[in-house]
């Protein structure tokens, strides 16, 4: 077969649009992380990082956590934070146009109250965009069991975008949720998207991703009937 240009460009961008990886989701085998709902980010009007979308589509995230944690998938939060007095930071982050601004956070940073954080569920400080960079996360995941991360919040092409592929890179099976992900500039979220389904994730909105989970989990019925098998 001769693969010419027309046919390469076309398969990449079928991929780009409409690829789907060929995993699963299990239950008993993922945990949810929500990255970065915290007040500079989804409180509105709060700081200069506020991000609209965020707010606009927390409800739909807050229910997809309230459907994890109803079918036993740990919920793993994350926070941007300052931490180690900024010495374990990415040293070139003070020269990017994303500090570009003096606003300072006034204490540590914290879950938005709307998202409804339980205190039985871990919460990590991170000191840059992706959550496995030097966090206990893949220690976490690999102590509960889990080898797949469904991965939520905000900013889709900075902290979750490369949570995404850190995650990838560790061996995980990466599921990337559409529609409870947001950024600053909503234009930059669908090539991120792209990027992700064609090399690194399975891309699913918030329905897509609950109803394999609750098939999977046995309804009171399901039980009964199996006690009078």
């Amino acid at each position: 077969m001769v693969y010419t240009e027309e046919w390469v460009i076309t398969r990449a961008r079928n991929a780009y649009e409409r690829g789907r990886a060929s995993f699963d989701i299990r239950p008993e085998r993922a945990a949810l992380l929500v990255i970065d709902m915290q007040d500079e980010l989804v409180r509105p009007a709060w700081s200069p990082y506020w991000v609209p979308a965020a707010t606009r589509m927390a409800p739909r995230l807050h229910q997809l956590i309230e459907e994890c944690r109803a079918t036993s998938v740990p919920v793993i939060w994350t926070l941007f934070d300052d931490t180690h007095l900024g010495l374990d930071r990415p040293h070139a982050l003070r020269f990017l146009p994303h500090a570009d601004t003096d606003w300072r956070r006034p204490d540590p940073a914290e879950v938005w109250a709307p998202m409804g954080r339980r205190p039985d569920e871990a919460v990590i400080r991170k000191p840059s965009y992706g959550a496995f960079y030097d966090t206990p996360l893949d220690t976490m995941l690999r102590n509960l069991g889990r080898d797949t991360v469904i991965v939520t919040g905000t900013l889709t092409n900075y902290c979750c975008g490369t949570t995404a592929r850190q995650a990838y890179e560790r061996g995980y099976k990466v599921v990337f949720g559409s529609d409870v992900m947001a950024t600053d500039d909503e234009s930059r979220h669908d090539p991120e998207l792209a990027v992700l389904r064609k090399g690194f994730a399975l891309v699913l909105t918030a329905e897509e991703i609950t109803n394999p989970l609750t098939a999977a989990t046995p309804t009171p019925q399901d039980e009964e009937r199996a006690n009078v098998a």
